[in-house]
């Protein structure tokens, strides 16, 4: 795909993708979205990258939301597809560290939520703006968000529509980290990498595990699949069976109960 809306580099293992249509605050539209998307799937699929991080062009915007018509999307396919943006985001078994670089707002307050850490500029400000502009976010935005700063918190951010600063959003837990704003990137890169040092294994086991309980019976499927079958297909309990079902005799499998 050719893209329009984001740019992508790669330093080392680690994948930046920077929103940028700085123009309109980084809104995402729908050609955003899939972009999006199609980078992070590349990022899933590719063995050399191991974490990534997602920020916004300029020192301005991190992404202020969504750029639809309300009154012109009256067609389910006109729906942007964001929720696919965050679900990517969020079952990959890679870390997406954040780079707030401005304001993240709507849906860009969802959009840094989901993933797995955040660094703030000082300068960043976090708001919902849902009930203000006749919309609201009944999946990751809150239930995301109600696990990241309280259900009290998270229906005062929503209802009240306030802005918060790096500073507040710090002492509430909504970002991990707050730093001046020309250190941001390479903060957030260095963190990025920290993490790709990790076990690649525990790190997607983990993200499975944050993410399962929210996701149902996809979520206790990719802990399986993903984790717990990749792991057992190395056993050789696994290759016994498997031997045993192709040269059609009993496996013997006495010893794997003990």
């Amino acid at each position: 795909m050719q893209y329009e809306d984001i740019r992508t580099d790669i330093d080392d293992a680690v994948l930046t993708v920077t929103l940028d249509r700085p123009g309109s605050g980084n809104k995402f539209r729908h050609r955003t979205c899939l972009e999006l998307f199609d980078a992070l799937q590349r990022f899933r699929l590719d063995p050399g990258l191991r974490a990534a991080v997602l920020t916004g062009s300029g020192d301005k915007f991190f992404c202020i939301g969504g750029e639809h018509d309300p009154l012109t999307s009256l067609d389910q396919s006109q729906v942007l597809p964001i929720i696919d943006v965050y679900q990517a985001i969020d079952t990959i078994p890679k870390p997406v560290v954040a780079a707030v670089n401005g304001f993240a707002v709507g849906g860009g307050n969802v959009l840094h939520n989901v993933c797995d850490l955040t660094v703030a500029a000082e300068h960043a400000v976090f708001r919902q703006v849902g009930p203000m502009v006749g919309s609201f976010d009944a999946g990751y935005g809150s239930w995301y968000l109600e696990d990241t700063i309280g259900r009290k918190r998270a229906k005062e951010m929503w209802y009240l529509n306030r802005k918060y600063t790096a500073a507040q959003a710090l002492a509430m837990g909504l970002v991990n980290e707050v730093v001046p704003g020309d250190q941001l990137r390479e903060r957030a890169a260095e963190v990025a990498r920290e993490i790709a040092t990790r076990s690649p294994l525990a790190i997607g086991g983990l993200k499975a595990a944050f993410s399962a309980r929210h996701n149902g019976v996809s979520g206790q499927a990719r802990m399986a699949h993903d984790q717990q079958l990749t792991l057992y297909l190395q056993t050789a309990e696994a290759h016994e069976v498997s031997a045993a079902f192709s040269e059609r005799r009993a496996p013997k499998t006495e010893s794997f109960w003990s």
